[in-house]
C-alpha cells in the first residue's frame, strides 16, 4: 500500500476524532492527486504540535523516498513519548507549587475567620477603615494569586512547523 492510500485508510481505521481529518484529506488527494498540498490541508485541519511533527516526516520521507518510514516515526514516537512523559512529570511537580498558591492565598482568611470570633477583632473591622483594609487584603490576595498562577504555569506547545 502506498503512502497515500495507507493515510487515506486512516479515514475508516484511525482514531475516531480524527477520522473527519482523514476523510477530508483523503478527498483533497483523490480530487487534486498532489500529496504535499493535502498533507499542508491535513496539518492545518489537525492544527497540532504532534500532527506537524509527523505530517513533516511524511513529507520529508516522500520527498527523499527513502524506505526507512517505519524507523523514522518508530524515532519519533520515541521522542514524543519521552517529550510527553517529561511534560507529565513537570505537571505533577507543578501541582504541588499549585497546591502551595492556593494554600499561600487562604492562609491570612483563615486566621482572619478565626479571629472574628472575637467580639474586639469584630470592633475594628466594623468600620470604614476595616472595611477599607479587608478590601484591599482581598484584592492584593486575588492578584497575588493569579500571578503566582501565572508564574507556576507550563507554556504551551507551540506548533513550530505550521
Amino acid at each position: 500500500m502506498s503512502l497515500p492510500e495507507a493515510l487515506m485508510q486512516l479515514q475508516h481505521r484511525g482514531p475516531e476524532p480524527l477520522r473527519p481529518a482523514f476523510a477530508a484529506f483523503a478527498s483533497d488527494y483523490r480530487a487534486s492527486g498532489e500529496f504535499v498540498p493535502a498533507l499542508e490541508r491535513l496539518k492545518t485541519r489537525l492544527s497540532d504540535p504532534t500532527a506537524d511533527n509527523i505530517i513533516e516526516a511524511l513529507k520529508v520521507t516522500r520527498e527523499v523516498g527513502g524506505t526507512d518510514l517505519g524507523r523514522l516515526l518508530g524515532t519519533l514516537s520515541m521522542f514524543l513519548r519521552e517529550n510527553t512523559r517529561t511534560r507529565s512529570e513537570l505537571e505533577a511537580r507543578q501541582s504541588w507549587t499549585v497546591n502551595a498558591a492556593r494554600l499561600a492565598s487562604v492562609a491570612p482568611w483563615i486566621v482572619l475567620g478565626l479571629m472574628a470570633t472575637q467580639p474586639s477583632t469584630l470592633k475594628i473591622y466594623n468600620s470604614v477603615a476595616g472595611f477599607v483594609v479587608l478590601s484591599g487584603g482581598l484584592l492584593i490576595t486575588i492578584f497575588a494569586y493569579r500571578l503566582m498562577m501565572r508564574i507556576g504555569s507550563l507554556p504551551e506547545e507551540k506548533r513550530v512547523l505550521a
